[in-house]
């Protein structure tokens, strides 16, 4: 892989800086308020923006300037194992690659806590006015405010809803089937078309393999992947599903539940040939070539030992110890129209509605993701 960073194209207001923070040499894009003062005493309220996969903190690049005027301190880091986040040895020598056979300790759910915690801190801050996490950034959004409220003042989850600490899925409160790994696993692969769940595939040892070296190109890949999950894609209408049987969960997007044999290159190649694909209106040449550029250096290990532990419980035993405890912060719920992240684990919205947040605030289907973030977040600052 190569270690050439492409240049990072921003709006002026945006800064590109990288701060230490334990293992890491976190890398951030920073936007503060026009009318941001030098002063060391004053301090404009803060918002952290965690990013999903396969994404990075320049995910966040169209939402970050508007954030700021009003009034934030909008901060978006890589997260560990993406883009220009550096991992560092016990010498403090960067690690330039992770692969598949390495610790899982460093990704486990409670040191991705830690790591916002800790730039928080380095930033010398001693509280945030929201912490807003996308797709898997969501369960690290959720986990900040379940384990320090006092530090995370709201919490806004997107796309992905955040279930809570385990068992919390098998306990009495769940009126819904939740996703028991193993068993789905099995249900899938014995259909008459054998499928398997996405988090499966990217748990395995050749998904990072799949997905840099694509037979569409590394680009036109994440173009694919990025046009499947859009609103654009004519046959995503999601809609709830009743259980988390293999026959409901088969109706759910092949880029989900993806045939036994395939790669995820070769599910969203399926849907790329289906429809139009107007992604200039929100996703230029240039946006696209940085990811491919990024990722190109990184590969996507980093990411998918995510998905390894949140497979494998054994890495999340910890989280235990905060069975029960439910998210006591004002709390946002936002998701897309036609976004399927809703409803991919049936139930898990009901449960984040009914038990994981003490004050839930609202469940939108929003045109504007910033008017809703400012509109909630001045809510929240009368309270």
């Amino acid at each position: 892989m190569t270690t050439v960073n492409q240049p990072l194209v921003l709006p002026p207001s945006i800064t590109s800086k990288t701060i230490r923070v334990k293992d890491l040499d976190v890398h951030f894009l920073q936007a503060l308020p026009s009318s941001h003062s030098s002063s060391p005493t004053t301090q404009q309220p803060l918002i952290i923006l965690l990013h999903g996969f396969p994404e990075l903190a320049y995910s966040w690049r169209k939402v970050m300037v508007s954030l700021s005027e009003g009034g934030y301190n909008v901060v978006a880091p890589d997260q560990r194992g993406y883009g220009r986040t550096t991992m560092l040895n016990s010498s403090g020598v960067p690690i330039e690659s992770i692969g598949f056979n390495d610790d899982l300790t460093p990704f486990r759910i409670f040191n991705l806590v830690t790591d916002i915690v800790l730039l928080v801190e380095a930033m010398k801050y001693r509280s945030v006015a929201a912490v807003v996490g996308h797709d898997f950034g969501s369960l690290v959004a959720g986990y900040c405010a379940l384990i320090r409220p006092d530090l995370f003042r709201s919490v806004v989850m997107m796309s992905a809803p955040f279930p809570g600490a385990p068992p919390f899925q098998h306990s009495s409160e769940n009126k819904q089937s939740s996703l028991a790994w193993p068993t789905v696993m099995k249900q899938l692969a014995e259909l008459d078309t054998p499928r398997k769940h996405y988090t499966m595939y990217f748990s395995s040892a050749d998904a990072n393999a799949d997905m840099l070296q694509p037979p569409q190109g590394l680009r036109n890949f994440l173009s694919d992947f990025f046009y499947a999950k859009s609103a654009d894609w004519p046959k995503n209408a999601p809609h709830p599903l009743p259980d988390a049987s293999a026959s409901q969960l088969t109706t759910l997007p092949h880029y989900y539940i993806m045939l036994l044999e395939q790669t995820m290159p070769m599910a969203v190649r399926n849907a790329a040939n289906e429809g139009t694909r107007p992604l200039q209106e929100w996703l230029s040449d240039e946006d696209l070539s940085f990811y491919a550029s990024e990722y190109s250096r990184t590969g996507f290990q980093g990411g998918l030992n995510w998905y390894r532990c949140m497979m494998d419980t054994k890495w999340n035993t910890d989280l235990q110890i905060f069975t029960g405890k439910r998210v006591t912060v004002p709390a946002m719920f936002l998701s897309g129209s036609k976004d399927w992240g809703v409803y991919q684990s049936p139930g898990a919205l009901e449960r984040l509605k009914e038990y994981v947040c003490q004050s839930m605030d609202e469940e939108d289907q929003p045109e504007a993701v910033v008017s809703r973030l400012l509109g909630f977040l001045e809510k929240v600052s009368k309270t």
